[in-house]
């Protein structure tokens, strides 16, 4: 959620428009489907052994990050599945699956005859366990117990971590002040490490109000309050308002 990857709080981008459908055209649901086949075969869970040679794991995140690697020229240039095509494609390419060559060469071959017979059959074992992953999900919550800092009703600052590749921080947030609202039970880790963006490992997490006349001064409606779940991390918690676990 950087650049060109997080629009929110932006002002003079024009009109949005917004597809209502989820898929638009037949292909954009095998890429949801490799996507999610990928997640499932990635999945630490008690899911059905297959004889898949896929050995790495993918997760949201690494979706996430291969978008924000964009140049913004290009973010807006392709739609949403063709995004989710090219880092899939080049996360294959990074972990050795295939060569940049090779996937050049099929692509052609594809291109010269768009007819050409595609490859067919399946793994029923993949079926299931895709299935089985899709039912029983994968929480990143963990019962851990949770030295919560805050309580209902503090004041809170956000802070500004750094960012390398992916975050889960809005920057029209960064620097704000905000009122706890709940604090979640239990601790929540998330996909991937995001190295100095400070997220990964379990944490407690909080979900913090927001008075969207603070974030954008005399361009806001009425009666309206904005809410954003956000790991501890994240939080610039003074220390005459820290409170025991």
């Amino acid at each position: 959620m950087k650049l060109q990857h997080h629009l929110g709080g932006l002002e003079g981008l024009g009109a949005v428009w917004t597809e209502v459908n989820v898929f638009v055209e037949p292909w954009e649901t095998r890429i949801f489907g490799i996507h999610t086949a990928m997640m499932a075969l990635s999945a630490q869970l008690p899911l059905p052994e297959t004889r898949s040679t896929f050995s790495t794991v993918w997760t949201w995140a690494d979706l996430r990050k291969g978008a924000e690697a964009m140049n913004p020229f290009d973010y807006f240039k392709y739609r949403y599945y063709e995004k989710w095509l090219g880092g899939i494609s080049g996360y294959f390419i990074a972990n050795g699956y295939i060569t940049e060559a090779e996937l050049d060469a099929r692509t052609a071959e594809y291109l010269a005859d768009p007819d050409k017979v595609r490859p067919s059959g399946g793994d029923e074992a993949i079926d299931a366990r895709v299935e089985q992953y899709l039912v029983e999900g994968d929480s990143p919550r963990r019962d851990v117990a949770a030295d919560h800092l805050l309580s209902v009703g503090d004041q809170v600052t956000i802070g500004n971590p750094a960012t390398v590749e992916h975050t889960r921080l809005p920057g029209f947030l960064r620097g704000q002040t905000g009122t706890v609202e709940t604090v979640y039970e239990g601790t929540y880790v998330y996909l991937c490490d995001t190295g100095p963006d400070g997220i990964g490992a379990a944490m407690p997490v909080y979900c913090i109000a927001f008075d969207p006349e603070t974030l954008w001064p005399g361009n806001t409606e009425p009666n309206f309050t904005l809410y954003a779940d956000l790991y501890a991390a994240y939080l610039d918690v003074p220390a005459d308002v820290a409170h025991a676990a």
